[in-house]
C-alpha cells in the first residue's frame, strides 16, 4: 500500500482579502493576456458608466500614460468617502480593498448598473502594483494609494475644489508579475468605448494614448439612431432610421431598426450597455413581435396575400440595436452573455409590437418599403429553396445523403471528430491520404466560392459548393439552424500559404460569419497553419513564418529553401507531419472579439462599397504582409 499523503485541518488554507483574486485571476477577468488585461479597464469604466446610467456623469476620460498605467478620470458624484457603518473605514476603501462590495446591490444609489458583483474595482485593485484614488466631493479632492490590494496610507485630503464638482479619478498600474503582457490596444478599447458611447447618448468619452498621440473622442446626442447608422455605412440604407424607447414593469427598452439593400441580417443586443453576444430573452421578444407586426402590415396593405412572411423574411437587410436596463439581470450561456430572464421576453414583445405599430401608422412610406423588402426576401427564399433542391437533385450524393466529394470519417464520436475543407482536388486527394481515417474527413472545394456578402440567397443556394458544405456540417442554416445536429467538432478551414488561399479563406469565414455565425460563436471553426517553407540541412525543418526563416537560416547556416506555393506539393506524408496531425500541427480557433467590428470589417471588405475598402487598404497596407 502507498504511503496516503497527511490530510488534517492545517492543511485547509483561507485565501484572505484579495489574495483570491491573485491566486486564480482569470475566474475574475477571463485570462491574464491581453483580454485580461483590457478587462481591467473596462471595470473600472464601467464604474463611471454606472454613473451615467444614473443620470449622475457625463464625461469619461481615459488615459494610457507611457509607463504603462492607466488614469480612467470621471465627472460623476465621486466614490463616498466617509465611514462605512460596519467597517468603520472610509467607504472609498471598502470599495476598493474588499470583494462584492459597492452601492449595486439594493438599488438605492444605483437603479440599473452594468457592474452586478461588486468585484470590479476591487479585483482590479488586486491585480495592480499600484493604484492611486482621487475623488472630488465637497469641495475637497481626497486621495488614498494602494499596492496589490492593500491600503498605503489612510485617507487623506490633498487639495481643494469648488463644490459643485464631483468625480472619481482611479490611477493604475497592471501587475507584470501577473500578466503576460501589459501593452494595451488603443484600437481596442476605441471599439468598447464607442459602443458605449452609442449606448448612453449624450455621454462623451475621451480615449488618449501619450505613448503614440493617438485620441479619439466618442459623443453622440443621437445614440442608437446614430449607432445604426454607423454600422450601415457601407451599405445602402432604404430609409431612415426606426427608433423608440419606452418603459414598462422597471423595464427601458431602447430599440433602432434600419434595412438596407443587403441580404444578411444584424441584431445586436445589449443589457445595461453589456453585449449579449449570445443573444437571450430580450432578442426572442424583439424577434417575435417584428415578424408579428411586419406580417400583420404586409397582409393589412394586400402586400402578401396568404402565406405569412418567416422569421429570416422579415430580418432579411435589417440592421437592429435592442438596449435593455434591467434592475435585476440573470446572465447564462457560454460566455455568461445571454440573458436569461424570462419575463423581458413578454414585456420586449409587447413594447416593440404597440411601438412599431404606430411607427407603422405614422410613417406609411417607411413601413412600406419594410414590407416590400420582407416579401421579395420571401419570393427569394422560394426560389432559393427550389435552387437548393435542384441542386441536391443534380449533385453526386451517396446513400447517406452526403456530398460525394466527402471522404468521411469513421468514428461516430463527434467530440473526437474534424473535417478540413480543403482547397482543390489535388490538395483533397493529398489529403485524403494523409488523413487519420477515423476521426478526420475531408471535404475538397472546387476553386473560389462564392461571395455571399453580395449575392442574393438564391445564387449563394445555388451554388454546388456552398450546398455540400451545408449539408456535410449538417446544422442547417437560418431558422433551421440546429447546432445539435452538427457533424464534426472540429470545422478546419485548410487553405494554401498565398495570396489565393488567404482570398478563399476569407471568403469562406465570410460564409460562416454571415450564415452559421453560431459555429464560430460555439468555438466550432478553425484554421490550419501549413508551412512556408521547407529548410533542407541534414533533415528537413518545416517553417511558418519569415521571421522563423531568418532565425533559422542564422542557426544552421546556408540551406536549401523550399518556399511552398500549394499543399498540394507536400505529399502525404509531409502535410500529416506539418499541418494535420493532431500531435504536432497549429490550428487557430476563430472568435468573434467584437461583432459590431466583425460585421463592419466584413461589410467592407467584402461588400459593393468601392471607396470605403480602398480607404481601409490605404489605412492599414503596412500590416500587410507581401507574398513573394
Amino acid at each position: 500500500m502507498p504511503e496516503t499523503k497527511k490530510y488534517s485541518a492545517d492543511e485547509i488554507k483561507v485565501l484572505e482579502g484579495l489574495e483570491g483574486v491573485r491566486h486564480r485571476p482569470a475566474m475574475y477577468i477571463g485570462s491574464t493576456g491581453k483580454d485580461g488585461l483590457h478587462h481591467l479597464v473596462y471595470e473600472v469604466v464601467d464604474n463611471s458608466v454606472d454613473e451615467a446610467l444614473a443620470g449622475t456623469c457625463t464625461l469619461i476620460k481615459v488615459t494610457l500614460h507611457k509607463n504603462k498605467s492607466v488614469t480612467v478620470e470621471d465627472n460623476g458624484r465621486g466614490i463616498p468617502v466617509d465611514p462605512h457603518p460596519k467597517y468603520k473605514i472610509p467607504a472609498l476603501e471598502v470599495v476598493i480593498t474588499k470583494l462584492h462590495a459597492g452601492g449595486k446591490f439594493d438599488k438605492k444609489a444605483y437603479q440599473i448598473s452594468g457592474g452586478l458583483h461588486g468585484v470590479g474595482i476591487s479585483v482590479v485593485s488586486a491585480l495592480s502594483k499600484h493604484m492611486i484614488a482621487q475623488v472630488k466631493r465637497n469641495g475637497k479632492i481626497h486621495q488614498q494609494e494602494y499596492k496589490i490590494g492593500k491600503t498605503q496610507y489612510k485617507i487623506k485630503t490633498v487639495g481643494n475644489c469648488q463644490k459643485s464638482e464631483t468625480g472619481t479619478t482611479i490611477n493604475f498600474t497592471a501587475d507584470d508579475t501577473i500578466f503576460s503582457t501589459t501593452d494595451y490596444d488603443f484600437n481596442v478599447l476605441a471599439t468598447r468605448f464607442r459602443e458605449i458611447a452609442f449606448l448612453n447618448a449624450g455621454l462623451k468619452i475621451i480615449l488618449l494614448d501619450e505613448k503614440s498621440g493617438k485620441k479619439e473622442e466618442f459623443h453622440y446626442e443621437g445614440g442608437l439612431q446614430e449607432f445604426v447608422k454607423w454600422i450601415n455605412k457601407s451599405k445602402e440604407a432604404i430609409h431612415k432610421p426606426v427608433y423608440f424607447k419606452k418603459t414598462q414593469d422597471s423595464i427601458i427598452a431602447e430599440v433602432a431598426i434600419q434595412y438596407t439593400n443587403s441580404y444578411q441580417e444584424n441584431i445586436f443586443g445589449f443589457v445595461n450597455t453589456i453585449n449579449t453576444v449570445e443573444g437571450g430573452t430580450h432578442i426572442i421578444g424583439f424577434k417575435t413581435a417584428l415578424t408579428r407586426v411586419i406580417n400583420d402590415y404586409s397582409k393589412k396593405q394586400n402586400i402578401i396575400k396568404s402565406e405569412n412572411l418567416t422569421g429570416d423574411d422579415v430580418r432579411e437587410g435589417l440592421t437592429a440595436i435592442v438596449s435593455v436596463k434591467v434592475p435585476e439581470p440573470q446572465f447564462e450561456g457560454q460566455t455568461k452573455t445571454k440573458l436569461g430572464n424570462s419575463e423581458i421576453k413578454g414585456i420586449l414583445d409587447s413594447i416593440v409590437s404597440s411601438c412599431l405599430s404606430e411607427f407603422f401608422e405614422e410613417n406609411p412610406a417607411i413601413a412600406r418599403k419594410i414590407a416590400i423588402k420582407a416579401s421579395e426576401a420571401a419570393k427569394a427564399r422560394a426560389a432559393a429553396k427550389r435552387a437548393k433542391d435542384l441542386v441536391r437533385r443534380k449533385s453526386a450524393f451517396g446513400g447517406s445523403g452526403l456530398p460525394g466529394k466527402l471522404a468521411d470519417c469513421s468514428s461516430k464520436k463527434k467530440e473526437r471528430t474534424e473535417v478540413y475543407i480543403v482547397e482543390g482536388q489535388s490538395a483533397g486527394g493529398t489529403a485524403k491520404e494523409a488523413r487519420d481515417k477515423e476521426i478526420q474527413a475531408i471535404l475538397p472545394l472546387k476553386g473560389k466560392i462564392l461571395n455571399v456578402e453580395k449575392a442574393p440567397p438564391a445564387k449563394v443556394f445555388s451554388s454546388e459548393e456552398i450546398a455540400n458544405l451545408i449539408t456535410a456540417i449538417g446544422t442547417g442554416i437560418g431558422e433551421q439552424f440546429n447546432i445539435e445536429k452538427l457533424r464534426y467538432n472540429k470545422v478546419i478551414i485548410m487553405t494554401d500559404a498565398d495570396v489565393d488561399g488567404q482570398h478563399i479563406k476569407t471568403l469562406l469565414l465570410t460564409f460562416f460569419f454571415r450564415f452559421m455565425p453560431q459555429l464560430i460563436e460555439n468555438g466550432n471553426i478553425y484554421v490550419a497553419v501549413s508551412p512556408l517553407y521547407k529548410v533542407k540541412k541534414k533533415k528537413d525543418h518545416y517553417v511558418y513564418s519569415d521571421n522563423a526563416l531568418q532565425k533559422l537560416i542564422a542557426k544552421l547556416g546556408n540551406v536549401e529553401v523550399i518556399r511552398f506555393k500549394g499543399l498540394g506539393e507536400m505529399d502525404s506524408e509531409q502535410l500529416w507531419d506539418t499541418t494535420m496531425n493532431p500531435k504536432k500541427r497549429t490550428l487557430k480557433r476563430i472568435t468573434i472579439e467584437d461583432a459590431v467590428e466583425a460585421d463592419q470589417i466584413f461589410s467592407i471588405l467584402m461588400g459593393d462599397n468601392v471607396e470605403l475598402r480602398k480607404h481601409f487598404i490605404q489605412e492599414h497596407a503596412h500590416e500587410a504582409l507581401v507574398d513573394i
